[in-house]
């Protein structure tokens, strides 16, 4: 019988028999290794003692063939689209997406002779009429960012596999928790490991997932870019990745009871969490996922003024970019994770300069309810 997520998260992967009988993996602070195997370990080819331990736990908690893990989320989503992408070649990707995702495809790609068409991932029956003769993937994400959106992940790869391209997917705000693209159909399943993969807000690392053979043409395409995860970070990872599903169910239950409270509060005109009813995709995001994740986002009375006098107000959250510690934080995407775009292009998306993103830690859920409480108290005084 194959184990739970729980006891693969602390298991799976490990050394046997365990190095110098150490119970955890030790940090081997080398760059490079004694010659005697039939391949040259050397940090940048991801293949020393740290790296491959994280490779084969990750693979195992998404159902994969194999795993890589870089040096930042980025150097994953980039490597990964350059993996399956070259010049002359046409990529279908969500709409909305990720800032820093968004900038690559619409400036870097198009540099390096890539072309780009966006999808309405809601529509299936659209995407027929977006694919040329040169289409070779598809990219989605599993809960957008910052909107919480939930797209039509089977019809992804149904259409993916139907027409021989490469499927990619951002999977960070669902974590192999909730959602395990391999075992869904997704060639490649991406993370940023700075966030809830480690937990703790204090590494920036990325993972690349899926099928084998594609994997392999990753790790190459890494050794040329130079993105490779240094041994205490991967040891900070890997230690991270223990507690995994302990955080998220807890964020999961946690998130979902602000949501709730926020969505029945008059000062709040807006909250955009896939676990609430009133969530345009919330019986597709029951189906997909085993939870709804840690993070939401809102909108409040008074626009961006409201949003930053509201934010000002709250304790328990830092006010910083980020997610997926085990500490609340909260942000507004214009000025952060999506900064990088025109105000047009945030408007075409659907991101207000008072959108405000919450990602939920592990504090008690009723401390933070009453946070937020007071907070918008504050707001509506002014208001007043």
């Amino acid at each position: 019988m194959k184990p739970s997520i729980d006891t693969q998260l602390i298991h799976t992967g490990e050394p046997k028999p365990r190095i110098g009988g150490a119970v955890s993996m030790p940090i081997f602070q080398s760059a490079m290794f004694e010659d005697g195997d039939d391949e040259l370990r050397y940090i940048r080819y991801n293949n020393t003692p740290n790296q491959q331990v994280l490779g084969k736990k990750l693979a195992a908690l998404e159902g994969a063939e194999a795993a890589l893990v870089t040096g930042s989320g980025m150097a994953a989503i980039s490597t990964a689209l350059l993996t399956v992408l070259k010049p002359g070649d046409h990529l279908l990707a969500q709409s909305s997406l990720y800032g820093g995702t968004h900038s690559f495809v619409t400036h870097l790609l198009p540099e390096l002779g890539i072309e780009v068409d966006f999808i309405d991932a809601d529509a299936p029956e659209t995407w027929e009429a977006l694919l040329r003769p040169a289409t070779r993937a598809v990219y989605v994400e599993s809960i957008t960012n910052p909107l919480m959106e939930v797209c039509n992940l089977d019809a992804i790869t149904a259409f993916a596999q139907a027409r021989g391209l490469a499927s990619l997917i951002d999977n960070t705000f669902a974590t192999p928790v909730n959602y395990r693209p391999p075992e869904r159909g997704f060639d490649l399943s991406l993370h940023s490991a700075t966030k809830y993969l480690n937990g703790h807000s204090d590494i920036v690392a990325g993972v690349i997932i899926g099928r084998g053979d594609l994997v392999k043409r990753a790790r190459k395409k890494l050794k040329h870019f130079g993105g490779s995860l240094d041994p205490h970070a991967c040891f900070l990872l890997h230690r991270g990745l223990k507690t995994l599903a302990l955080r998220v169910r807890h964020q999961n239950e946690s998130a979902l009871r602000l949501a709730r409270f926020l969505a029945a509060h008059p000062a709040v005109n807006t909250v955009n969490y896939p676990g609430l009813d009133s969530h345009p995709q919330h019986a597709r995001a029951r189906s997909l996922f085993e939870g709804f994740g840690g993070m939401l986002s809102l909108e409040v009375q008074g626009g961006q003024d409201g949003a930053e006098r509201f934010m000002n107000h709250l304790t328990v959250p830092i006010l910083a970019p980020s997610l997926g510690g085990v500490e609340s934080l909260a942000t507004r995407p214009a000025v952060s994770s999506h900064a990088d775009m025109t105000p047009e292009e945030r408007q075409q998306m659907g991101i207000t300069d008072g959108l405000i993103r919450i990602s939920v830690g592990i504090e008690s859920s009723v401390d933070l309810i009453a946070d937020f409480e007071q907070a918008l108290a504050a707001l509506e005084h002014v208001a007043l």
